[in-house]
């Protein structure tokens, strides 16, 4: 019989782990830390010393804009470094994102990313889901946010000169955007995670912004 009980999860908390020593690597665009750490161990006592790189990019906020009436949504086209290998080519099809920037509230992000990066005014988000992108090695938390579109989307490129942001938007059917999510032309996490999100959704997020 399975020993998972919900009420022990986790079984341990910050309090147990010990950290040893911090140290800032490497400071460009984004920071790396070398960390040394003990940690409790689920046999009992410590673990010994544990030397980790942490990768600190700061927190995200994921837009997807969604037009009940038309069932659709829009989606940015952009160049990321990430994806040079990728067999399609380093320009991928993505919800709207933004850093969370000091003293920012999420929708505030939200707002700001889907007019800079969209030219889209939207004024009533849904919070989907938040979960950590890579913890094993990054502190980054991603927020998802349903955005209702109830306006004309512009097509054109976007995005802020002083951040090298070439960015095109797409309005597409949201049957389409699942269509493209199932033949794997959708592949980045956070876009993958939002577009499922709201398949299994559907039914309620038409009923709340039927009106």
């Amino acid at each position: 019989m399975p020993d998972f009980k919900p009420e022990n999860y986790p079984s341990f908390h910050r309090s147990d782990v010990k950290i040893l020593d911090q140290t800032t690597v490497f400071q460009g665009f984004f920071r790396i830390d070398s960390y040394t750490i003990q940690h409790k161990l689920f046999n009992g006592g410590w673990s010994g010393e544990v030397k980790r790189e942490l990768f600190e990019r700061g927190h995200a906020v994921i837009v997807l804009p969604y037009d009940v009436k038309n069932d659709s949504l829009v989606l940015i086209e952009q160049f990321r470094i990430g994806s040079l290998q990728n067999s399609h080519g380093p320009w991928l099809l993505e919800a709207i994102a933004g850093m969370i920037e000091q003293d920012e509230t999420i929708e505030q992000v939200a707002r700001r990313e889907s007019e800079e990066e969209a030219g889209l005014r939207l004024t009533e988000f849904w919070p989907m889901l938040s979960y950590q992108s890579s913890p094993g090695g990054s502190t980054e938390r991603i927020h998802l946010v349903l955005a209702r579109l109830q306006q004309q989307v512009a097509s054109g490129v976007f995005g802020l000169a002083s951040e090298q942001e070439d960015i095109k938007v797409h309005s597409l059917p949201r049957k389409v955007a699942m269509q493209l999510l199932q033949d794997g032309k959708i592949d980045n996490a956070a876009t993958v995670i939002a577009l499922q999100w709201l398949a299994l959704n559907l039914a309620d997020v038409r009923k709340r912004w039927a009106e």
